[in-house]
């Protein structure tokens, strides 16, 4: 199991290195494009880039500390970086969103000219910039709540990126300036939306959160329908170390003359096969509960 959260994390953070240097490389024109032009929608999409540039670094120093091994300090290792990487990483997009929208009103009560050619060609390269760097990451494992945070990133980006498109035809077509800060809203819209499920799911990880397929009474059920020598299941405690890796604790009641170690195996083993938990803590009890 060791080896193949290792191989995802490798392939990982590969892939967010290359969408890494595409998206620096391209932030620097997109802000070149955006002065120049006089265009919130690229600068909104180049403070985007900008923030997607700490994002992906911060994901590619999660996955890099999550290869650490455990230690005394930390028994279950670095991996949980990588959801605390992410759920940052959401905090950054809800900022930006709110960023973009302050500026967008800004914009809407006082316009500002733009170059609608420069802003249309910039905006195109960003597009295809953008999209090299979703396909990138699109090939990763996606369960990967850090991944998963590295893409609506890049996927911000895209919708930045048309929405400068749209804005440029309109405005070289109409000369309608405001059009400019009301798309900029829209993918502000757009990035709030997954900026805030993602916040939501990495914050229920680093809470200890039950994990959403799983819950107490479904694995008690599941227990004591399966394991006869099982007289009762009860303080079952289910929390995950990453949004792949759930760990349960538990007591299980068992009679006078039963094999404990026999007990253990056969509780771990119906957690795995069952409910793919691959660690699991079983507490013995013969008789009472020693909490009781």
């Amino acid at each position: 199991m060791a080896h193949v959260h290792n191989h995802h994390r490798t392939g990982n953070r590969r892939r967010i290195a290359g969408a890494l240097v595409l998206t620096f490389v391209f932030m620097l024109a997109e802000v070149a494009g955006g002065l120049w032009s006089g265009s919130l929608a690229l600068l909104a999409d180049a403070g985007h880039m900008l923030a997607d540039v700490g994002a992906l670094g911060l994901a590619w120093v999660g996955f890099r500390l999550a290869d650490r091994p455990s230690d005394a300090r930390r028994s279950y290792g670095y991996e949980r970086f990588e959801v605390l990487a992410a759920f940052v990483n959401g905090l950054a997009l809800v900022a930006v969103a709110l960023w973009i929208v302050v500026e967008g009103v800004g914009r809407l009560a006082d316009p500002v000219a733009i170059l609608p050619g420069p802003m249309l060609g910039v905006a195109i390269g960003g597009l295809v910039i953008n999209i090299m760097a979703f396909r990138i990451l699109h090939g990763g494992d996606r369960t990967n709540l850090n991944l998963r945070a590295a893409l609506f990133h890049v996927a911000g980006d895209m919708l930045g990126s048309v929405a400068a498109i749209a804005a440029a035809a309109t405005i070289m077509v109409t000369g309608w300036l405001a059009i400019d800060p009301i798309l900029s809203f829209l993918v502000a819209a757009l990035v709030l939306w997954g900026a805030i499920d993602l916040v939501r799911r990495s914050g229920h990880i680093l809470l200890e959160g039950v994990p959403q397929a799983l819950n107490a009474a479904q694995i008690r059920d599941h227990l004591m329908s399966t394991l006869p020598e099982l007289s009762d299941v009860h303080h079952i405690h289910i929390w995950a170390l990453t949004e792949s890796r759930p760990l349960v604790t538990l007591h299980a009641v068992i009679a006078q003359g039963d094999d404990p170690n026999r007990v253990v195996e056969r509780v771990k083993t119906a957690l795995e096969q069952e409910f793919a938990i691959g660690h699991a803590t079983v507490q013995v009890e013969i008789g009472a509960c020693a909490d009781s």
